[in-house]
């Protein structure tokens, strides 16, 4: 089998066994395309099998010296074994050569998030003279009272707000669905956002969606992140901030305020509690952050003299 025919149904299996989200798939092939063009251009080797152990070594090694993090680097080797397995299974190749690689070791990169203050001021600088004010206001609202994913936002449709029993059932990553409880706040900013929805001109599968651009399209994940970090600047909020900042910052103030943990990560839609366990870790910090703040014991090297 070719490269380009293993390729292709690779993304076959991707799309319909797998049920992996569009931007996952791409990453993946783009992947195994990177590999394809190395093992041939290094080795002239036109098909998969053959490949061996030491080539996929020395292809991480190139990854490496181009300037890939080790973040990059775990998901391409989370891409060759899940392509060279799915060639094993397919009785394509006899041997996985990728069955050896090793992930690299990264430290956990705890996530910025903001406080209920900046968030606020961003919703408040939001100039509604616009006519996409309101609407800019429901997105922030949506991606902070609701948790979600930039792009899970962006595929949000009218029919997946429940109104009267105030849940949005989001479509999640794998298409995997879930519940989430829509706030009053949130709720308060999509009822003022409609009437301006209902004077753009949509057409086709754009009616169905909740957040539109100007011209009545559906609003891309570049146009959220835009939206996100202008607010952001007017806010005078001087924090790297994007659409994810604002679903880390709701899953940080749920534990921080007692949430069950299981509940957490049901609506966040993570697939193992391990993914949101590091949302304990944020509370500690901001734990150990408000003793240094305010504690006179922090603010001494020696114990008080005693009488």
């Amino acid at each position: 089998m070719t490269w380009d025919n293993a390729i292709e149904s690779y993304k076959t299996y991707l799309v319909l066994e797998k049920g992996l989200a569009a931007n996952s798939i791409i990453a993946y092939l783009s992947d195994i395309q990177k590999l394809s063009r190395f093992i041939q251009i290094a080795f002239r080797l036109d098909e998969p099998e053959g490949v061996t152990y030491e080539m996929l070594k020395k292809f991480i090694a190139f990854i490496n010296k181009i300037g890939n993090n080790s973040r990059t680097q775990a998901r391409c080797i989370a891409s060759l074994r899940s392509f060279f397995h799915f060639l094993m299974c397919e009785g394509q190749i006899k041997h996985n050569p990728a069955i050896l690689l090793e992930t690299p070791k990264f430290g956990r990169r705890l996530p910025h998030v903001l406080t209920v203050a900046e968030i606020d001021s961003m919703i408040d600088a939001i100039p509604l003279k616009r006519e996409e004010g309101q609407r800019n206001r429901a997105i922030i609202e949506l991606l902070y009272s609701c948790g979600l994913r930039v792009t899970e936002l962006t595929h949000l449709k009218l029919t997946d707000i429940d109104m009267h029993k105030n849940i949005i059932k989001v479509e999640g990553k794998g298409s995997k669905e879930r519940l989430v409880p829509l706030s009053q706040r949130a709720k308060t900013e999509i009822k003022a956002y409609l009437p301006q929805r209902d004077k753009w001109n949509t057409q086709g599968d754009a009616q169905k969606i909740l957040l539109l651009n100007k011209r009545g399209d559906a609003l891309s994940r570049v146009m959220i992140f835009n939206i996100i970090r202008l607010q952001a600047r007017r806010a005078g909020i001087n924090k790297t901030v994007s659409p994810h900042t604002l679903r880390h910052s709701f899953a940080t103030h749920l534990v921080a305020g007692g949430a069950d943990l299981r509940a957490v990560q049901d609506m966040l839609g993570h697939e193992s509690i391990l993914t949101t366990e590091i949302y304990t870790h944020l509370d500690d910090q901001f734990l150990r952050e408000t003793i240094e703040q305010y504690h006179p014991r922090a603010h001494h090297n020696r114990p008080a003299d005693e009488n």
